[in-house]
C-alpha cells in the first residue's frame, strides 16, 4: 500500500506558482477598443437620427436599467458628452449632441499630491 505525503495548507500545490506581486491591469489610455458594446452604443448614439433604448437593448443584450446607467455613468460622467433626447412617434430617441465627437476625457484625479 502506497502512502502519499500530505501537504500542509500553507504549501502551494505542485505545478502551480504563486504571483510574485500585485497583478497589474493592462488598460489602454486611448479611446475605447473597436468592436466593444460601448463602441457599438456610442456609434448608435452618434447617428443623425439617434437611437432608442429598445434598440440599444437589442444590440447589446443589456436590460433597460443597464442602458440608463450607461448613459449616466459613461456617456455623461466619464466621457463628458451631451446626451439629448426627444420624443418621435411616442418613442424617446437619444442622441449625442456635443460637438467634440467624444474624444478621451481629460479627467483629473481626485487624489491629493504626495
Amino acid at each position: 500500500m502506497l502512502h502519499r505525503k500530505k501537504r500542509s495548507k500553507t504549501e502551494p500545490a505542485r505545478g502551480r506558482t504563486r504571483a510574485k506581486g500585485p497583478a497589474e491591469l493592462q488598460r489602454a489610455a486611448g479611446p475605447t477598443r473597436s468592436g466593444t458594446k460601448q463602441e457599438t452604443v456610442l456609434g448608435m448614439l452618434r447617428q443623425p437620427k439617434g437611437t432608442t433604448i429598445a434598440a440599444i437593448m437589442k444590440a447589446t443584450g443589456w436590460q433597460q436599467h443597464s442602458v440608463r446607467g450607461f448613459f449616466a455613468g459613461v456617456v455623461r460622467k466619464r466621457l463628458k458628452l451631451k446626451l439629448g433626447s426627444k420624443t418621435v412617434d411616442d418613442n424617446r430617441v437619444y442622441q449625442i449632441t456635443s460637438a467634440d465627437g467624444g474624444g478621451p476625457s481629460s479627467r483629473q484625479s481626485r487624489r491629493r499630491p504626495a
